[in-house]
């Protein structure tokens, strides 16, 4: 069914409607805490259609070494039928997508747990996200609580890509204006509690001189630390990808909104964490991710100080797991910690705090310790490896 309107020519009306200041509308999204409810679903609106030039640009900029997202016939040798979007940008989408709903008026996310990568996303996917209320922690009336929510990326098929964990420090509401409310687009949740990952992996694939000779299975042993030798200036640019993977969050992008604000994070616009994360996994790449397959997913991350324009990160990662696995003898799994910190370097960071730098934040005040000014960022992660070519 198709439709025609003739456009006659336009004429101006607005100097003969009145002004009605009551009839201002000022339109509100996110949730406060009171309006988060355990069990409630949260169907979040646009989608993304991911294309080959953004893929591309996004594996570039965040300073992305692993060929598999760069370099189209590297990917298929492997298996892949195309360049798969980096992990780290799906992650971004997905989580950007869910701002509107989920934490467009959160004061601070308190962390990523849980994140499994459960299949790749090609150019041409389309993803939409979709979050679960989990629990609801609400402390006095003068003081945020605590929400915990899953959300999940489907692709075009209805197939699950991605499925993580988050908790968000959410204020009430008291006398704000009330909040735009979420659709009720009937949804059943399909969270996977024990996934299997779908990747077409080709391991007896060895293409020499595109990756460094010494980031293979064999080259991590529990323990080492490897210290990342580039850090990376932010500019403004980071406001101009904020919005490029879909997050709406003024925080991240609107310096009257974030002078406004009271407390540490009043000032210049706050860098969205995703994008932190994308970055400092970008300068470990060289080092421990080029022949890396797939990332399995993280856990237990957070962001401990707040970044800005300006700010140069620094990265550092430490192997705390090795795994061998029982279906191939061509790759096994490496679990690093990935710590970040900004305006000094990794080695210097290295020599001032030295193993405090890789004890977790959150737990130093009952240890007697300080936090770190310069720290603003720790995760696990867990990458499968290609094993050294016989």
């Amino acid at each position: 069914m198709s439709f025609a309107i003739r456009l006659d020519k336009q004429t101006e009306v607005a100097g003969s409607v009145a002004v009605n200041m009551e009839w201002a509308r000022m339109p509100q999204y996110g949730r406060y805490l009171d309006e988060f409810v355990p069990g409630q679903v949260f169907v979040h609106p646009r989608g993304y259609t991911f294309d080959i030039g953004p893929m591309l640009d996004f594996a570039r900029v965040f300073m992305q070494c692993n060929p598999l997202y760069l370099n189209l016939e590297y990917a298929r040798a492997h298996g892949f039928p195309n360049i798969p979007a980096s992990p780290q940008m799906v992650f971004n989408v997905v989580l950007s997508l869910g701002v509107q709903n989920d934490s467009e008026k959160a004061i601070a996310n308190l962390g990523y747990y849980n994140v499994q990568f459960l299949r790749p996303v090609y150019p041409g996917d389309t993803l939409s996200g979709y979050t679960e209320v989990v629990d609801r922690k609400a402390h006095s009336e003068d003081k945020p609580g605590i929400v915990s929510i899953r959300t999940l990326g489907l692709n075009q098929h209805n197939q699950v890509v991605l499925q993580y964990e988050r908790k968000i420090m959410v204020g009430h509401r008291g006398d704000r204006l009330i909040t735009t409310p979420a659709s009720k687009t009937p949804f059943k949740f399909p969270w996977i509690e024990h996934p299997v990952i779908d990747l077409p992996f080709n391991a007896n694939v060895y293409l020499g001189g595109l990756t460094g000779p010494n980031t293979y299975f064999e080259d991590f042993s529990l323990g080492d630390l490897i210290v990342h030798t580039n850090g990376r200036t932010i500019t403004d640019e980071h406001m101009s990808w904020t919005y490029l993977v879909g997050n709406t969050h003024p925080l991240h992008f609107d310096r009257v909104y974030s002078t406004s604000l009271s407390g540490k994070m009043s000032g210049e616009p706050i860098v969205y964490g995703g994008l932190i994360f994308a970055w400092l996994e970008g300068l470990a790449s060289r080092d421990v991710s080029e022949n890396s397959v797939w990332e399995l997913g993280f856990t237990e991350g957070y962001h401990t100080q707040p970044t800005v324009s300006g700010d140069t990160v620094a990265a550092l990662s430490r192997v705390v797991a090795t795994e061998t696995i029982p279906i191939t003898d061509k790759a096994g799994i490496v679990t690093f910690q990935l710590i970040g910190v900004k305006n000094i370097t990794a080695v210097a960071a290295l020599e001032t705090y030295g193993i405090d730098l890789f004890m977790k934040e959150n737990d130093k005040q009952k240890l007697n310790k300080t936090k770190i000014s310069n720290k603003i960022f720790e995760i696990e992660r867990r990458l499968l490896i290609k094993k050294r070519p016989m």
